[in-house]
């Protein structure tokens, strides 16, 4: 535990340094999609607070982030709607919890593992894409897509793209010029000679970037330049400890084992769970240290974590890929700055909210777009078409149906193009044909590969029925260590067949023993 602990602390300085980005990159998420869920501002803050200190204790993630998730916007949105009071929508948050940890002890973390990487990849990008677009807006003063919105059809009645269009006539100048300051400061910050500076490997670019985009507004004061608060931050602002106590909301436990809260409760942690096991496979992806987080660990902690969001009014929360992109982004070594991020908040909404309020959205839209950037890298469009179509394919799949529809959809789209390749292969590649010439005569030779399943029969029954007749033929088993049996049914009727197609065949490495299922189901059955 103490070895634990001086391993946290060993790299506090870069770790505060990246929690301040994170914690920067969180308020206007946080609130963002707390607006777009139809839930309490605050519930929002929250979510990302809980996320930050309790789940990044209990994690084993050094980089993930936790917070509230705009994936899961529309289910709270029509789960509040639906239930009709929001301290019963808090009961089936907390229920989602519990679930989450009973995943966990009953270990279906593994389940993250069976996602392609060529998937996961294209899932960083989208969202990298995404970012950017829907950042665009808020660059020049146009806020009515909600922050954190990352669905392609938006609250405000228009979609991603149409957004870009409609922006157009509502441009505000003074936000424009924030913004374009405020890109031409993080590329300066991106550049090697700032970085060998020792100052400024301590001060991140966005913490100059949005101190900056508070004293130029206030220098616009007065004139058409000057960014009202529709255009910044809004926290929720307590007067007095007992209005900022009046803040939570808490949740109906008699209402836990309701029919309706019980599924609301499962479907929250169905979908937060799959949004959790693959952001924790792309945050390991972007990891330098390319470190392996413990998934059933990750599970218990996010149930802990919605557990308690639930009871005190948070939204549910998940791993969320663009807060632990930032951290990545900004230096964070461990798990501590996710950490900090969540005291920042605490702190934050406690003391200072109204500075926090000082902040224009432009400012904060450059900060994202250039972690955007990041996650959409042309170089891995490059490399990614150089590995092959069956790696290109999924990965452009999985990108373009996440910006059409939402993540879990894309994603689904990705894997379902992955698995097709994987079936194409299949049918393509159970055996190698060889044509041997010998003393004047032409013979075939088919060598099994070591593992045919039930879907190669197709592949199989192709090729044998298509083997010429009066011909010389040998399938060579000898490599294969486990043969479906519907692949030897269908190779001890190719037998019978060849007689009555006048085929010389020879069958080798069929008498040795294969793996069977059905034979290894049959003696587990006797056993019984």
């Amino acid at each position: 535990m103490e070895s634990d602990r001086n391993n946290i602390f060993r790299n506090f300085k870069t770790d505060l340094s990246a929690s301040v980005v994170v914690f920067l990159v969180a308020v206007p998420l946080c609130l963002g999609i707390a607006l777009a869920s139809g839930a309490p501002l605050f519930s929002g803050v929250i979510a990302g607070i809980v996320g930050g200190i309790v789940v990044g204790l209990i994690s084993g993630s050094s980089l993930g982030v936790s917070g509230p998730a705009a994936g899961l916007a529309v289910i709270v949105l029509v789960g509040i709607q639906d239930l009709e009071a929001f301290p019963v929508f808090l009961a089936a948050v907390v229920v989602s919890g519990i679930i989450q940890v009973l995943l966990g002890i009953a270990k279906a973390g593994i389940i993250g593992y069976y996602f392609p990487s060529s998937v996961i990849k294209g899932m960083l990008s989208a969202i990298g894409i995404i970012i950017f677009l829907k950042q665009i807006p808020h660059a020049v003063g146009y806020d009515a897509d909600p922050e954190g919105d990352l669905e392609f059809f938006q609250p405000d009645g228009e979609n991603t793209f149409s957004e870009l269009i409609t922006m157009m006539d509502y441009v505000q100048q003074g936000a424009l010029i924030i913004f374009i300051i405020s890109m031409a400061i993080l590329i300066l910050w991106e550049r090697p000679f700032m970085k060998r500076i020792k100052i400024f490997q301590v001060i991140q670019g966005p913490l100059v970037v949005v101190t900056a985009g508070i004293i130029i507004n206030q220098l616009f004061s007065g004139s058409s330049l000057y960014i009202d608060e529709t255009h910044m931050v809004s926290l929720p602002v307590a007067g007095s400890i007992t209005e900022f106590i009046n803040q939570f909301t808490f949740f109906e436990p008699s209402a836990m084992l309701r029919k309706d809260v019980l599924i609301l409760g499962a479907t929250i942690a169905v979908v937060g769970s799959l949004e959790t096991l693959l952001c924790v496979e792309a945050t390991d992806k972007l990891d330098p240290a390319k470190r392996i987080t413990p998934t059933n660990r990750e599970l218990i902690a996010q149930g802990s974590g919605n557990i308690l969001s639930g009871m005190i009014g948070g939204l549910p929360i998940t791993q969320v890929i663009v807060r632990s992109s930032a951290n990545i982004q900004s230096g964070g070594k461990t798990k501590l700055s996710a950490i900090m991020h969540g005291i920042l908040l605490l702190v934050s909404v406690i003391f200072i909210p109204r500075v926090l309020n000082l902040i224009p959205l432009s400012s904060l839209a450059a900060i994202l777009i250039v972690v955007g950037y990041k996650l959409a890298k042309p170089s891995l469009f490059k490399k990614m078409y150089n590995s092959g179509r069956s790696e290109f394919i999924p990965f452009m799949v999985t990108i373009v149906g996440i910006i059409f529809t939402d993540l879990l959809i894309g994603i689904l789209l990705g894997l379902t193009v992955g698995i097709f390749h994987i079936l194409y292969n299949n049918f393509r590649k159970p055996y190698v044909v060889n044509t041997i010439h010998e003393n004047g005569s032409t013979k075939l030779r088919l060598e099994l590969s070591e593992n045919l399943t039930f879907l190669n029969k197709a592949s199989i029954i192709e090729t044998v029925s298509h083997l010429p007749d009066d011909s010389d033929i040998t399938i060579d088993a000898s490599r294969s260590h486990s043969i479906h049996p519907d692949i030897l049914e269908i190779l001890e009727d190719f037998k019978q067949n060849a007689e009555y197609r006048n085929i010389k065949l020879n069958i080798i490495g069929l008498d040795k023993e294969h793996d069977n299922p059905m034979k290894e189901l049959k003696k587990a059955a006797k056993k019984i």
